[in-house]
C-alpha cells in the first residue's frame, strides 16, 4: 500500500538519461516507488546517442516522451513535454539551450550542467525570474552550498569555501604530467562521473568551472570563493560566517544525495543516500597547486573579467579536452591552449544568446588552430 503524499505529484523531464547524471536521478525516482511514494511522474528522457539505452527506458516508463538529440527534436519535446521540473545532465555546453528550453517551458531547473550558467548565467536568472521558475544546483559542491546558505542566511556569509577531490594526478609532478594519457586521467580517485568531467577534474578545470558557477549562483566575488583540495571527497563544500565559524556539508560520495535534494526543495524527504559511517572517518585539507593546475587560476581570471570570458574559458577546454582524448594534445597542453584563447579581447558588456554562442564557436576555432599551429611543439 503506497503512503499518502504530502507533495503534489511533479512532472519531471530527465535530459541525458543513459548518463552518469540521468541513471542517478533514475535511480532517485525508483527509490521514491520502492518508498511506497508517487511524487514524480516521467514525461520525457533524452540520450545523445544510446538508442538502445533510451529504448530500454522507454519500457520502464511507458508514458514518456523518448528523444535521441543527436537527430534533434529535443528542443521541441521540452515545450510539448511541459515539465514541472527538468533535470539537465547533458554534458558540456551542449546543455545551454535545452536548459534555456526548459525554463522558457515553464520548468524548474535541476541543473548539473554547469557550462548553463558558466556560459550564460546572467541570460540565464533573467529568464527564470521572468518565468517564475527556480534554479537548483545539482553539482554536489554548489548543493551544499544552497543549502547551507538556506540553513545560515546569505547575509550572513564572508566566503565559501569550495571542496576537490585533487582528482588522480594530485601527488604527481609536473614532468610526470607531461606523459600522462587519456586513459590515466579517466581513473577518478572517488566519483563515478562521464569522460569529460571526468578529465576536467583532473586538470581542476571542473573546480574552475564550478569557481565561477558559484561565482553567479550565488552572487560572490572570486576573492571570496577559495578551493579546498579534499581528497576523501566526504565535505562537499563549506560557508565561512561573518563570525567566523564555518558550517559544512558532510555525505558520502554519492550523486543521487543532491540529486534527491534538489527535487524534493524547498521540502525534505527520508533518503538512503550519502549516509556517513564515523566510525572511521579521516578528512584531509590542503591548498591546491595552481603552478601544477593553471586551469584553476585561468577560470578565476575569466570570472574577474566577466562577460564572455567564462564563456570562452569553457569553450576553449572542452576543445581542448576532446584534443587530448583524440591525441592531438598532451594533458599539460590543455591550460596552455585556454590560455592562449583567453589572451584575446572578448566582450565583457551585456550578453544576449546570439553573441554567447558566437562567442563559443570563436574559441573553439582559436583552440583548433592553436593546437594544429603547435603540435609536436
Amino acid at each position: 500500500m503506497k503512503k499518502s503524499n504530502p507533495f503534489p505529484r511533479r512532472r519531471i523531464a530527465v535530459l541525458g538519461a543513459t548518463g552518469s547524471i540521468g541513471k542517478s536521478t533514475l535511480d532517485v525516482l525508483r527509490q521514491n516507488t520502492l518508498a511506497g511514494r508517487d511524487d514524480f511522474e516521467v514525461v520525457l528522457l533524452s540520450s545523445y546517442t544510446d538508442q538502445e539505452g533510451l529504448l530500454r527506458l522507454g519500457e520502464e516508463f511507458p508514458d514518456a516522451i523518448l528523444v535521441l538529440a543527436k537527430k534533434g527534436g529535443l528542443i521541441e519535446a521540452i515545450a510539448e513535454a511541459k515539465p514541472d521540473i527538468t533535470v539537465n545532465g547533458i554534458a558540456g555546453a551542449a546543455g545551454l539551450e535545452p536548459s534555456v528550453a526548459a525554463i522558457r517551458a515553464g520548468s524548474d531547473l535541476a541543473l548539473a550542467n554547469k557550462e548553463t550558467i558558466v556560459m550564460a548565467g546572467p541570460l540565464i536568472f533573467s529568464m527564470a525570474v521572468e518565468k517564475k521558475v527556480r534554479i537548483l544546483p545539482v553539482d554536489s559542491e554548489h548543493s551544499a552550498i544552497f543549502n547551507l546558505l538556506k540553513a545560515h542566511g546569505r547575509d550572513n556569509a564572508e566566503e565559501i569555501l569550495l571542496t576537490a577531490s585533487g582528482g588522480p594526478f594530485r601527488k604527481l609532478s609536473l614532468k610526470e604530467l607531461g606523459a600522462v594519457t587519456a586513459k590515466d586521467a579517466l581513473a577518478h580517485p572517488t566519483w563515478k562521473m562521464g569522460p569529460k568531467i571526468t578529465i576536467d577534474s583532473a586538470s581542476m578545470a571542473n573546480k574552475g568551472l564550478e569557481v565561477i558557477e558559484a561565482v553567479r549562483l550565488f552572487d560572490m566575488p572570486p576573492e571570496k570563493i577559495k578551493v579546498v583540495v579534499h581528497p576523501q571527497s566526504v565535505v562537499h563544500s563549506m560557508v565561512r560566517m561573518k563570525d567566523g565559524a564555518v558550517y559544512a556539508q558532510l555525505s558520502r560520495p554519492d550523486m543521487r544525495l543532491p540529486i534527491h535534494e534538489a527535487l524534493f526543495w524547498p521540502e525534505t524527504a527520508p533518503s538512503p543516500f550519502g549516509v556517513l559511517n564515523f566510525d572511521a572517518l579521516t578528512l584531509e585539507f590542503e591548498k591546491p597547486d595552481e603552478e601544477k593546475f593553471p586551469m584553476l587560476p585561468l577560470a578565476y581570471e575569466a570570472a574577474r573579467l566577466g562577460g564572455l570570458y567564462p564563456c570562452v574559458y569553457n569553450g576553449a577546454n572542452e576543445a581542448a579536452v576532446e584534443a587530448f582524448f583524440a591525441e592531438k594534445a598532451g594533458f599539460l597542453d590543455i591550460p596552455r591552449i585556454v590560455e592562449y584563447v583567453l589572451s584575446k579581447r572578448w566582450n565583457t558588456d551585456t550578453l544576449d544568446m546570439g553573441s554567447i554562442l558566437e562567442a563559443d564557436r570563436m574559441a573553439r576555432d582559436l583552440a583548433k588552430e592553436f593546437i594544429e599551429n603547435n603540435r609536436g611543439k
